[in-house]
């Protein structure tokens, strides 16, 4: 009998790293829907967009805030059926009265899954405006596990630890500043080698409406901490496909996590 991971196809992922338009729903989801229109010219099985990517990284939660229904919603559900594929990106989502900082998982056929923001962006007031989720949220595509993160959640290593073997993949959606670029790129690199995962980091670039320039270092980090691609500065459509096979032959040759510590989150 073959191995499960021989039965795995390799995933084709295609990230944008798009200049947004400062607070501009309209504008943000016209502008992305061309760039996709005009940009992906094959098959894929996942389009990953930044954080906040229909307005920008804003604390006006109140005033831009959509429900599940709204209409940056209803284009995810459209560009996911259109595409065939998964689209995901995180947006200001309000509920049962409080602000999250939403990452959808919307799938070909509306059905979505959402991961809200834990770690909020306290040095940003984040913490003042948004309510933080509280739960670790993995998901599944053809036969990958990928683990949910948005941004400032790259800093901290036990809420992302790759435990048993939980995820393949580690997919963050960002809004992160050029002024802290390096360690965007250190924390990337760092997170695909201790958890033996792929990494995918897809951030914005452009200036925001504080004037905080963001200069992108989009990526895919392999488990051995190789880079699988990579663009700084300019807003990019790239698609690339990872290999199941290759995770798999890493993590028999290097088996380091079967020997990582024991712990529980409160």
């Amino acid at each position: 009998m073959e191995p499960h991971y021989l039965n795995i196809q390799n995933l084709k992922i295609t990230i944008f790293q798009a200049y947004l338009f400062w607070e501009n729903i309209e504008k943000n989801l016209q502008n992305i829907g061309l760039r996709l229109q005009g940009g992906v010219r094959e098959k894929t099985d996942l389009i990953v967009l930044p954080e906040m990517f229909n307005t920008g990284f804003t604390m006006r939660a109140e005033e831009l805030a959509e429900d599940m229904d709204g209409k940056t919603m209803q284009w995810i559900k459209k560009t996911a059926a259109n595409y065939d594929c998964v689209v995901t990106g995180s947006l200001i989502i309000k509920e049962d009265g409080k602000y999250f900082n939403r990452m959808v998982w919307v799938k070909p056929n509306g059905e979505c899954t959402h991961y809200d923001k834990h770690h909020l962006f306290g040095l940003g007031d984040e913490d003042k405006h948004f309510s933080p989720g509280n739960e670790a949220v993995i998901v599944e595509l053809k036969g990958w596990k990928i683990r949910l993160a948005i941004c400032y959640d790259l800093r901290f290593p036990v809420w992302l630890r790759n435990k048993d073997a939980a995820y393949d993949i580690l997919l963050l959606v960002a809004s992160w500043p050029d002024k802290r670029s390096s360690h965007w790129r250190t924390l990337i690199h760092a997170r695909a080698i201790e958890n033996q995962s792929y990494v995918i980091g897809v951030n914005r670039v452009g200036h925001d409406g504080n004037q905080i320039y963001h200069s992108g270092h989009s990526m895919c980090i392999d488990p051995m901490g190789n880079t699988v691609y990579y663009k700084p500065e300019d807003e990019d459509l790239y698609t690339f496909s990872i290999n199941y096979a290759e995770l798999e032959k890493i993590r028999r040759q290097f088996p380091f996590l079967k020997d990582s510590d024991d712990f529980d989150i409160n």
